[in-house]
């Protein structure tokens, strides 16, 4: 038990150490950046640093896994440099029992990331995509998923290229591909005088440029009677700027969305008749991401765990962190191939930390053996 709490503040103080230095790193890496970036907008080193402050959560937490591996190298090394590796094995403890600790401590920070870091992602993403948009003044539409139903924002633009308003749209529900609404209501805001239309349309279908809206009833909003004035018509089209793409996009990416409402939102995605693979593969990654971690160290253990002196201290140090390497880009893999429909969520994300760690095991269990 000693020992177990000993390996394991080992590896505690290496990850903490390497990730401070990989967070001052992606620091000045986004500074420099986000300084290039926007070079026409004079945003200034303090703007430059908020910006590079509010994207940083996320692009740490993608390395996370890297940086463990990174850090089970620094732990084994330490030990067989000051020959506590030779003195342990010769007390007689096995190889899976020293690496056990240190394994269970990685998945138990995996843990903590995903409960408390992962929604500080989405925060900060947010708030940088929205940062973002406030400079570049762009963000003209926007989706949304309720309970019943799913909102859709545009703008409108006047001949001159201008915005001269915003349509805000609602449907009960939309199909896969994005590009046709049922039961949806556009309300058409003028840029300074409110609502000045309401129009209702059983099907609304998205084409290059345009809606072309069928079964239409239409409000004139601005005269004393808009029930009165009411107009039915069978078909009526309305300019737009939005893409079946871009409305796919306005959902957002699923790491913007904290791993505890994922549940909900895939549940408000699957109601409005929209596809959820990413959303279910990413929920599914962030379950599996502590044993990704732990497969990380074993991986990091089955090639360093022993004494090691010279250039096999460098042979050894590659040949981990280019398997933590290949690991990683496993699990990117299997991520995109879950994405994609190919394989089931589950499989993309439990296969890659499963295989790692079984194979790991088996690297260290055969040198033990010999």
């Amino acid at each position: 038990m000693i020992l177990a709490r000993y390996v394991s503040r080992r590896f505690l103080r290496s990850l903490l150490l390497i990730g401070g230095v990989f967070l001052l790193i992606l620091l000045l890496i986004d500074m420099i950046e986000m300084i290039r970036r926007f070079a026409s907008r004079d945003i200034g080193l303090s703007g430059a640093f908020r910006l590079a402050a509010l994207n940083i959560a996320g692009s740490f937490y993608s390395i996370l896994p890297l940086i463990t591996v990174l850090a089970g190298i620094a732990l084994f090394l330490g030990l067989s440099r000051s020959s506590e590796m030779v003195a342990i094995r010769a007390s007689g403890r096995s190889a899976l029992k020293v690496v056990t600790a240190p394994a269970v401590t990685a998945a138990l920070v995996g843990a903590l990331a995903v409960g408390l870091v992962n929604p500080l992602v989405a925060v900060t993403g947010a708030r940088f995509d929205a940062a973002v948009s406030e400079i570049e003044r762009e963000g003209r539409q926007t989706v949304s998923i309720g309970d019943r139903a799913v909102w859709l924002r545009q703008a409108v633009i006047d001949d001159s290229g201008q915005e001269a308003g915003q349509v805000v749209i609602r449907a009960r529900r939309a199909s896969p591909d994005a590009t046709t609404l049922y039961d949806a209501t556009f309300l058409v805001f003028d840029g300074g005088s409110g609502p000045v239309r309401r129009i209702e349309a059983h099907e609304a279908r998205l084409s290059p440029g345009e809606w072309r809206l069928s079964g239409v009833r239409d409000y004139p909003l601005d005269q004393p009677n808009p029930e009165a004035q009411a107009e039915a018509s069978e078909t009526v089209t309305l300019a737009s700027d939005l893409t079946a793409q871009r409305i796919r996009d306005g959902f957002g990416r699923p790491e913007a969305v904290p791993v505890w409402q994922l549940p909900g939102f895939i549940a408000g995605l699957e109601r409005a008749g929209f596809r959820a693979d990413r959303h279910r593969v990413w929920f599914q990654m962030e379950l599996a991401r502590p044993f990704l971690m732990a497969a990380m160290l074993f991986v990091a253990a089955a090639f360093t765990m022993r004494h090691l002196r010279g250039r096999s201290a460098g042979t050894a140090v590659l040949l981990a962190f280019g398997a933590g390497i290949g690991l990683f880009f496993l699990r990117n893999l299997a991520q995109v191939l879950g994405d994609n429909g190919q394989i089931a969520p589950a499989m993309a994300a439990w296969t890659p930390p499963l295989v790692g760690i079984l194979l790991a095991v088996a690297l260290i269990l055969q040198r033990e053996d010999g």
